[in-house]
């Protein structure tokens, strides 16, 4: 070659490099290089034409549901002449002149928190802080607007949002004894909310739920002084932090249901019936003024009931009954809708699917009004003036959901959302228009604006740049794939294929999975993450969605009933000898990671597996289900009393000495949900079979095991142990 020919090329080498920059982990867990575009805070208007967004954590700023345009900008905090402001959520008011803004949030458990609040008067633009007594939870307008409850030191508070006279309504409150207005560890985590109180429709009574802890066993973790500022005075004798955990088969708290008179300043007991051990997953007003729903569950919670209270009285009645011979899916204690007087639309899987039915409470008459093998994901509402009911569902396949109508006698069904992938929409008051938020394995956030019928009315987002940004680099995208296992299960999965791929040469395997009951990971949505990293250096990133997860009806999600992690395990052990059919696969070289769930089924894995995972990464895992929480464990396997073998037949810890391949094992030493007991005891029982393994605890960390360097630490862990044992 002459001098003239290596001139050209090398000319020619910054254009051949365009679109090939490299990834690094830095810029997914330090800089965070990539992050898309979206639309934060929607919170659709009384009159059903307009809607607000919430800018930069500064502005709350009006838009037109018609155009999507620009009205005004409601509230700018330039004008609140607090320093430091940031408006991390808000609420309006009924006649929307009041604004409750929330900042400075700090987080004690996954949804619990304490703030500082302020309401903004938007007619005299004046700005005033909620409470000068503390830092508050759960600030809430009253239906009319008039006053605002809160809680504080578990007891529950009311404000007049004009005079700010505070009133406290319960004086028993009192840390890891009894909580007013805001549920305990196990009910926050376990059923999904953070609020255990509600205002009547009328706003002249508040109910609230009162937990007594007072029987629950406490368990205790230890907060060194690590890289927390705030925990200097630990360096030298660390801190027993201490909170109520109830594990399974252990007590509970009591839970009272109370309807506080805000006139008289009296309150009466609901009577939520003579037994003690069980559950009341949701209280709610239904639209009667007098009459408050108190959600039932008994302890196996294969039994869900609604009761109805008078609010004057206490007295209740059994108005729906349902029962099911595994369990009650905890999804449906959200979708419950009192939509009149006499009737209630609610789902249910009765029929081996999730779909959404209308009961009638006086002829006790349950009507489908949705049907077909597939699951419905979520109801969202229903429009009384067109008859109509809302709702996504898996119609088709569960790794993709969209948006449907259909009349309430269960004619006239509608897809609304026409893009094949992932749709979570979100519509005003009324239902006349929906704002949705779209993607799937080839296209990040991008958020439209659409009259009810579906009819596009202005791109909100469409997150051009962001594209752009990513297509300087080269990537794979998600291929979606099935198998059937040998024991005739066919099971849905995805692979990114790394960069440069070759079907001539053979690739390490990363097999990522969460499989916990009624989850899905192989889903058509978006990701641009450490995959893409790991992809780019040349791994085969594959996940496989196995049995007892959701969206495949009611047998599929509920096999796993008394055996958590037995089908699972066996499932992906299933989809590792699948690729190790395929001729690009380097069956030698398959790793498998996972989190919480996913990691106890790591650990599962490689006691099972027989050797055909190289290596596994498991962080956070349960590795002995009487380690767990009730509600969650028992939920799916009953009491360690009842289903002893279930529990330990299982559980990792049970199997320590079978563990064949690399273990890299990660715990957060304040994991206050999966503890590190966990990690630690399941440790000793490896040391004792003599299995090596690496070893890694977070100081301080919770179940998310971040802040700080953190995430770039472990990652940066991960990936260097999976290319020391792989390659």
């Amino acid at each position: 070659m002459n001098k003239k020919s290596i001139l050209i090329i090398l000319c020619f080498i910054p254009i051949l490099l365009l679109g090939q920059k490299q990834l690094t982990l830095e810029d997914f867990f330090q800089d965070y290089t990539f992050r898309p575009k979206s639309v934060y805070g929607i919170n659709s208007m009384n009159d059903g034409k307009h809607y607000t967004t919430l800018e930069k954590g500064e502005y709350i700023v009006k838009h037109s549901y018609a155009t999507g345009k620009i009205i005004d900008t409601l509230y700018n905090i330039s004008m609140s002449q607090i320093e430091g402001l940031y408006i991390q959520s808000y609420e309006f008011s009924k006649d929307e002149k009041k604004i409750l803004i929330m900042t400075d949030m700090e987080s004690i458990y996954r949804r619990s928190f304490t703030a500082d609040y302020y309401v903004a008067d938007l007619t005299n633009n004046t700005i005033k802080q909620l409470s000068e007594n503390g830092r508050q939870q759960l600030g809430t307008f009253s239906p009319d607007g008039k006053k605002i409850a809160f809680v504080r030191e578990n007891n529950l508070f009311i404000v007049d949002s004009e005079t700010f006279v505070e009133t406290q309504i319960t004086f028993d409150g009192q840390f890891n004894h009894i909580i007013n207005g805001a549920p305990d560890w196990v009910y926050e985590e376990e059923f999904g909310f953070n609020k255990a109180f509600d205002w009547s429709p009328d706003s002249k009574k508040i109910a609230y739920m009162r937990f007594d802890e007072s029987n629950v066993k406490m368990f205790n973790m230890t907060m060194f002084r690590g890289s927390i500022p705030a925990y200097e005075e630990y360096a030298l004798y660390p801190h027993n932090s201490t909170f109520k955990y109830p594990k399974a088969g252990e007590d509970n708290s009591i839970v009272e249901v109370y309807i506080y008179d805000v006139a008289s300043n009296q309150k009466v007991k609901v009577d939520v019936g003579e037994e003690t051990d069980q559950y009341i997953p949701r209280i709610r007003w239904t639209n009667n003024k007098n009459k408050l729903s108190v959600f039932r569950v008994n302890r196996l919670q294969n039994k869900f009931e609604i009761l109805f209270a008078d609010a004057t009285t206490g007295k209740s009645d059994v108005v729906y009954t349902e029962e099911n011979k595994y369990y009650i899916s905890e999804s449906v204690y959200d979708q419950v809708d009192f939509i009149d007087d006499e009737n209630i639309i609610l789902t249910s899987e009765c029929n081996g699917y999730m779909h959404i039915y209308k009961y009638n409470l006086k002829t006790k008459v349950l009507q489908q009004i949705t049907a077909g093998e597939w699951d419905i994901e979520e109801y969202i509402g229903y429009d009384a003036a067109s008859k109509t009911v809302y709702y996504t569902s898996y119609e088709g396949t569960p790794i993709r959901s969209n948006l449907y109508s259909i009349r309430i006698d269960g004619k006239k069904r509608s897809r609304l959302t026409k893009g094949d992938g992932t749709n979570y929409p979100i519509f005003s008051t009324g239902f006349k228009y929906f704002i949705n938020y779209f993607s799937n394995s080839t296209t990040p956030y991008y958020i439209t604006l659409h009259e009810a019928s579906g009819k596009l009315i202005r791109v909100l987002e469409d997150n051009k740049e962001y594209l752009a940004k990513v297509g300087e680099y080269k990537y794979n995208t998600k291929e979606f794939f099935k198998f059937t296992t040998t024991n005739g299960d066919e099971l849905n999965g995805y692979m990114i294929k790394p960069v440069n791929f070759d079907e001539r040469k053979q690739y390490p395997v990363l097999m990522t999975q969460y499989s916990g009951p009624g989850s899905r990971s192989a889903v058509d949505s978006w990701s641009f993450d450490w995959y893409n990293y790991l992809s780019q250096e040349g791994y085969l990133i594959v996940c496989v969605d196995p049995r007892g997860t959701g969206g495949r009806g009611e047998e599929f999600k509920k096999c796993t009933y008394l055996q958590l992690g037995k089908y699972e395990s066996d499932d992906q052990i299933e989809a590792a000898k699948y690729l190790t059919t395929l001729s690009y696969v380097d069956e030698d070289n398959i790793s498998i990671w996972g989190w919480s769930y996913g990691g106890f089924m790591v650990a599962l894995c490689l006691e099972k597996g027989d050797g055909i995972f190289k290596a596994g990464v498991s962080i956070a895992p349960v590795t002995n289900w009487r380690y767990y929480d009730n509600i969650y464990t028992e939920r799916f396997m009953r009491t360690p009393q009842e289903n002893p073998s279930g529990y330990d037949d299982n559980s990792p810890i049970t199997h320590a000495k079978d563990l064949q391949g690399h273990l890299l094992l990660i715990h957060g030493t304040a994991d206050d949900n999966v503890h590190v007991q966990n990690a630690v005891e399941y440790a000793e029982m490896l040391v004792q079979a003599n299995k090596q393994f690496d070893y890694m605890l977070y100081t301080n960390r919770n179940h998310g095991i971040r802040g700080g360097n953190t995430s770039l630490h472990l990652f940066t862990k991960v990936v260097n142990f999976l290319n020391e044992k792989l390659k």
